[in-house]
């Protein structure tokens, strides 16, 4: 059970790594996948396994490895874009809720709303964390700030909620056999 857990973790990791390189490049916060894969890692691995691979990702990136979506590196951290990386983690957490709460949960309904839900409280702590980063790091005002770092994301955010939530009402079973 336990080497499944860390081969889960690594491939959660693995697949943020990627989603960081599938990547739209906006001027200064790129469009990427990196939420999709947090969002997936809790939805089926619950909290610990979402807050472990999220973890390792940034202490990758913290050490220069480029798995960034502009690298590598603590400077990256400490960069406009930082403040939505580090506010992966609490998504993370957030979305394991959700993870957690299934085993919970008879219904499969009730299971879709807590994905839903906890992907949307997901979306809002890495906005809350990433746009006040953002707006402190470029010296910009809070409309700007909102306006580069929250608005043209909103759409794409909402599709990686409804996708993670199909894919893990997809896999979730698969999820559980593999675990057990």
């Amino acid at each position: 059970m336990q080497q499944k857990r860390i081969l889960l973790t690594a491939l959660f990791s693995a697949l943020i790594i990627v989603g960081a390189y599938i990547r739209i490049p906006l001027p200064p916060v790129p469009i990427t996948l990196q939420t999709l894969f947090v969002l997936l890692a809790g939805f089926l691995g619950g909290s610990k396994l979402a807050l472990a691979s999220t973890a390792i990702y940034l202490l990758l990136g913290m050490v220069g490895l480029p798995v960034f979506t502009s690298g590598g590196g603590l400077g990256i951290l400490l960069g406009p874009t930082g403040g939505f990386l580090f506010g992966l983690l609490p998504a993370a957490l957030l979305a394991g809720i959700a993870g957690n709460l299934k085993e919970k949960s008879e219904r499969p309904k009730r299971y879709l709303l807590l994905c839903i839900l906890g992907g949307l409280a997901a979306t809002l702590v890495v906005y809350l964390v990433g746009v006040p980063f953002l707006k402190y790091t470029r010296s910009l005002s809070w409309q700007t700030a909102l306006k580069v770092g929250m608005l043209p994301f909103l759409i794409g955010d909402l599709l990686k909620v409804a996708a993670a939530t199909h894919l893990a009402k997809t896999f979730h079973e698969r999820t559980e056999q593999f675990m057990a």
